[in-house]
């Protein structure tokens, strides 16, 4: 995906709606760090502004008429025989629908430029990360670094990243709004997201989902940091004495709230594949009952 998915004039649109909202708090979503989550914040923009030009012109109205036609008025015009204005029904009719026809246009266009599946176009080589949502705390894995961690997300700026996302647990919702998202973690399956980080920082990452009592407590941050910076921090998680293997995870994803970070500095490669095949093993098991179990004839 390019990084200009959208035109720039919405730039402009997205800068006037950041204005207007700058003395509002935990507004991430409108200060992205990456190209996706700035596509995702100018079409919001456009999308927004693109209703209000019906929104603006109806209040106007309303209070203009209500006060032009209030009771102590005698000036008013007043013609209860009038049914039908050639010019009213033109523009009550022709505006809303020259606006859902841009919508619809810039729907299907983002749709397809914002698809979470879709890889970001980039001359540098992306990183592979294994997310699994658990009860209460996010785990991340490394397969290309044998290296895993618990609550904190790390990942070089200007490098794309490629998520796999599952659930050991309910359902969930992996999100970092300052860079992009959000896409369900289910059970059984999996699903992908492409981000990238185009300035370092540290950003909130969050359950946007509800999954139970420890959900509020369900974040993690994300440090978009220099490549070298990053080769620090992973040399910092293979010092981890910590190793998550099969045995050992089965400790990790024990319902916990407030976990804090943890480092793991070797992982089980097949442990991703193994947490989505517990799952689909069961309903294949589950399936074979059901066969066995139903009336032949």
């Amino acid at each position: 995906m390019k990084a200009r998915a959208l035109t720039r004039p919405a730039s402009v649109l997205s800068a006037s709606l950041l204005l207007l909202l700058s003395g509002c708090s935990n507004l991430d979503i409108l200060n992205p760090k990456g190209s996706v989550g700035l596509a995702e914040r100018d079409l919001i923009a456009t999308s927004t502004w693109a209703m209000l030009i019906v929104v603006v012109p109806v209040i106007a109205l309303t209070l203009f008429f209500a006060w032009r036609y209030r009771a102590s008025n005698r000036n008013a015009d007043y013609q209860p025989g009038w049914t039908h204005s050639t010019a009213v029904e033109i523009v009550v009719w022709t505006i809303p629908t020259l606006i859902i026809l841009f919508l619809a246009v810039l729907t299907w266009r983002t749709t397809h430029e914002l698809d979470p599946y879709r890889p970001l176009e980039s001359q540098v080589k992306p990183i592979n990360v294994e997310v699994v949502a658990l009860d209460w705390k996010w785990l991340f894995i490394y397969p290309d670094l044998g290296i895993a961690s618990v609550n904190q997300l790390a990942i070089p700026v200007g490098t794309p990243v490629n998520f796999r996302i599952t659930s050991d647990t309910v359902m969930n919702s992996f999100f970092i709004p300052q860079l992009g998202g959000q896409i369900y973690a289910m059970a059984g399956m999996q699903t992908r997201l492409h981000l990238i980080a185009d300035h370092a920082g540290d950003y909130a990452g969050t359950a946007a989902n509800f999954s139970g009592k420890g959900f509020s407590d369900m974040k993690f941050r994300t440090l978009a940091t220099s490549p070298e910076e990053f080769n620090a921090w992973v040399a910092k998680v293979r010092a981890s004495s910590d190793r998550l293997d099969m045995d050992r995870y089965h400790a990790v994803s024990e319902p916990s709230e407030k976990d804090p970070v943890r480092y793991f500095s070797t992982v089980d490669p097949k442990l991703f594949n193994n947490i989505i095949a517990r799952y689909n093993n069961g309903n294949v098991l589950d399936n074979m009952q059901d066969a066995n179990c139903a009336p032949k004839g």
